[in-house]
C-alpha cells in the first residue's frame, strides 16, 4: 500500500505537467484519468486503497467537476480532492470547497503552493481515516478489513476469526507478544452479533494479585479496607458485549478457581455481595505463553484450559508474515503525522528494505515503535535507512571492524568483540533509554516500551536488587 494521487483533467498537457510536478517534487506516483466516469471507474477498481487524493479539473466533457465530486463525496467519504480551475473562478472555489474539496487550485499550479496544497489534503485524509477507525473501536464495530494484512499474511488466520465471530464458542488466541492479539479479538468481536456492544479488554498481568477478584469480578462498598465505593467489576461493564482477558496465564491459581466457576454458572459474586448476579458475556482470552505446558507444570488449571480452549487462533508473527511490514509501516507514519500534527512522511526504499530484512522479535508493536523514533529523530520528509535504530544493529552485524559510527540512541546487538548482547542487557538498555527519553516518567516509559507500569517497575526493583 503506497500514497498514490489520481490527476483527472481531459486536457492531455495539463495532465503531463501536473504529473511530472507532483512525481519529480513531491514524490508521489500519479494515476491519471481523462473524465469523471474513467476517474471513478479508478477508485472502484482501487482495492488496496492507495489512492489518498484526487486533483479534479473542474470543467470536463460529460461529468464536470462538480458532479464527480459529489458522486467521490458520497462513495468515498473519507477521500481528499483538491479542484483544479482555470483562472480566478472565486464562486466555483467556493461550491467546492461547500460540497466537500479540501482546496483549489489555478492552473497552471506554482510548485510551492501545489506542494502546500497537497500535504495539507493528505494529511486532513489521514486524520479523516485515523478517526474513523478510533470511532469504530469505540463503537464495537471494529471489523477483520480494519486488520493491516487481513488480506495477505493474516488471510488464513482471519479466515478461522470469521468462522469465530459467527459464534459464542470461546477463543483462545495464542501469539507471541506484540502480534496484535487485542486487535484480532476487537475483530472477532466487531463482526459478532455483540457488535457495537462494549468490548473490555483486561491485561490479567498488570492487576496485583490481591486485586484480582474484585477487578473483575466487583466489589460492594467497604468490601475490604479501600472500597470506599461499590464496583461493577469487569465482567459486568462487559454486559452484553465481550470480555478480553490478555496475558490469562499471568491469573493466580485462586482466580483461575473462580474465573472458572463464573464460566460455568454464568454468573460472577462481587466481593462483599450476599447473593452472585447473572451476566452475559462473551469471553475471548489471549496468552503468549504455551498454557498447555502450564497446566503440565501445575501452574494453570486443566479444567479452565479446557473451558478457555473450545476454538484455537494462533496469530502468526511478524517475520511469518513479512508481506505485511510495508504496509504496517505506511500506516504507522500516517498514524504519527496525524497524531502529532505533522506533515506526511515518506519512506525511503532503503529504509523499506532494512524493515522487511528485519527478524522483529518484538513483533508489529516494536515495528510500531521503531517508526515512532524514526519519525521524531528524522529530518526532512522522508524516513532514511539511518532514522531506523535498526539499522545500527545492521551495520555492526556487518561491520568487519567494529568501528562503525553507530549513532547514540541504537541498541547493538553485538559486542566489538563478536559476541551477543544478553537480553538483559538488552531489556536493561531500552528501560534506560524509555526513561531518559520519557523524562524519568515511569507511565510513560511503560507505555513507550509496550508493557504494562507495574511489570515496568518490578523490572527496574529487580535490576536494583541485583546490582547492590
Amino acid at each position: 500500500m503506497q500514497t498514490k494521487i489520481l490527476l483527472v483533467d481531459d486536457d492531455t498537457l495539463q495532465r503531463s505537467m501536473i504529473s511530472q510536478l507532483v512525481e519529480r517534487h513531491l514524490g508521489f506516483p500519479v494515476a491519471h484519468a481523462a473524465d469523471g466516469a474513467a476517474a471513478l471507474r479508478q477508485m472502484e477498481q482501487d482495492r488496496t486503497g492507495d489512492i489518498k487524493l484526487v486533483l479534479l479539473d473542474m470543467h470536463m466533457p460529460g461529468m464536470n467537476g462538480l458532479e464527480v465530486l459529489q458522486a467521490m463525496r458520497q462513495h468515498f467519504p473519507t477521500l481528499a480532492v483538491i479542484m483544479l480551475t482555470a483562472g480566478a473562478e472565486v464562486d466555483v472555489a467556493v461550491q467546492a470547497i461547500k460540497a466537500g474539496a479540501c482546496d483549489f487550485l489555478t492552473k497552471p499550479p506554482e510548485l510551492e503552493r501545489l506542494r502546500v496544497s497537497v500535504h495539507n489534503a493528505l494529511r486532513l485524509n489521514v486524520l479523516e481515516r485515523e478517526v474513523t477507525r478510533l470511532k469504530r473501536q469505540s463503537e464495537g464495530t471494529f471489523t477483520f478489513d480494519n486488520l493491516i494484512g487481513h488480506d495477505k499474511g493474516l488471510a488464513e488466520t482471519v479466515k478461522v476469526g470469521k468462522k469465530a465471530a459467527a459464534s459464542d464458542i470461546p477463543v483462545l488466541l495464542a501469539g507471541e507478544t506484540g502480534v496484535g492479539k487485542e486487535a484480532f479479538a476487537k475483530a472477532i468481536h466487531g463482526e459478532s452479533h455483540r457488535a457495537g456492544k462494549p468490548f473490555i479488554a483486561v491485561n490479567c498481568g498488570a492487576i496485583p494479585d490481591q486485586l484480582v477478584e474484585s477487578t473483575l469480578f466487583g466489589h460492594e462498598k467497604g468490601a475490604f479496607t479501600g472500597a470506599i465505593a461499590k464496583a461493577p467489576g469487569k465482567f459486568r461493564e462487559a454486559e452484553g458485549g465481550t470480555i478480553f482477558l490478555d496475558e490469562i496465564g499471568e491469573l493466580p491459581l485462586e482466580a483461575q478457581v473462580k474465573l472458572l466457576r463464573v464460566l460455568q454458572q454464568r454468573e460472577v459474586s462481587p466481593v462483599g455481595a450476599a447473593r452472585s448476579v447473572p451476566v452475559n458475556v462473551r469471553l475471548i482470552s489471549a496468552s503468549n505463553r504455551d498454557l498447555s505446558a502450564e497446566v503440565a507444570k501445575g501452574r494453570f488449571r486443566e479444567d479452565l484450559y479446557f473451558r478457555l480452549n473450545v476454538l484455537y487462533i494462533r496469530i502468526p508473527p511478524l517475520r511469518e508474515r513479512r508481506e505485511d511490514v510495508p504496509d504496517l509501516a505506511r500506516h504507522f507514519i500516517e498514524y504519527f503525522a496525524a497524531r502529532e500534527s505533522q506533515p506526511l512522511k515518506h519512506i525511503s526504499p532503503a529504509a523499506l528494505d532494512l524493515l522487511m530484512k528485519n527478524k522483529w522479535p518484538g513483533n508489529v508493536r516494536e515495528l510500531e515503535n521503531t517508526i515512532h523514533r524514526a519519525h521524531v529523530l528524522s529530518e526532512g520528509d522522508t524516513l532514511a535507512a539511518e532514522d531506523l535504530s535498526i539499522a545500527a544493529m545492521t551495520l555492526a552485524g556487518n561491520s568487519s571492524n567494529g568501528n562503525a559510527a553507530i549513532p547514540a540512541h541504537c541498541l547493538l546487538l553485538l559486542r566489538p568483540n563478536g559476541n551477543l548482547v544478553t537480553m538483559d542487557e538488552l531489556e536493561e538498555a531500552a528501560m534506560d533509554f524509555s526513561l531518559a527519553h520519557k523524562n524519568n516518567n515511569i507511565t510513560e516509559a511503560a507505555q513507550a516500551l509496550g508493557i504494562a507500569k507495574s511489570t515496568f517497575y518490578r523490572k527496574l526493583q529487580q535490576k536494583k536488587k541485583g546490582k547492590e
